[in-house]
């Protein structure tokens, strides 16, 4: 098992920053990926980045490329996400998430485990 805990969410102006962070803990040793996923109100669950624990190779979407910066540092067991730029859109929960296997990392059904999630509000 692995738990995530993510923070650092709160309220922010449009153009602004955050930056979240997801702790991991316990069988930290076989996770294969970590990543970020949001979900807006009405909206599906949607990709937002990703990072290969061992050699820290990133995956963003579309929406987030160029303002969104993923990393992680593996002695913390911890994952970031440094959102800039931010804009009203981007408001949503965001959760963190690991998995364990190879492949489809923007599928958040492969994904095993989940943190609690955390809230963006950006305003306008």
């Amino acid at each position: 098992q692995v738990q995530l805990v993510e923070s650092g969410g709160g309220l922010v102006q449009a153009g602004g920053s955050l930056r979240l962070s997801c702790t991991a803990s316990g069988r930290t040793f076989s996770m294969y990926y970590m990543g970020w996923f949001r979900q807006a109100p009405g909206k599906e669950r949607e990709f937002v980045s990703s990072i290969t624990w061992s050699v820290g190779s990133t995956n963003y979407a579309d929406s987030v490329k160029g303002r969104f910066t993923i990393s992680r540092d593996k002695n913390k067991n911890t994952m970031y996400l440094q959102m800039d730029s931010l804009k009203p859109e981007d408001t949503a929960i965001y959760y963190c998430a690991s998995k364990t296997t190879y492949g489809l990392v923007t599928k958040g059904d492969y994904y095993e485990y989940w943190g609690q999630g955390t809230q963006i509000t950006v305003s306008s």
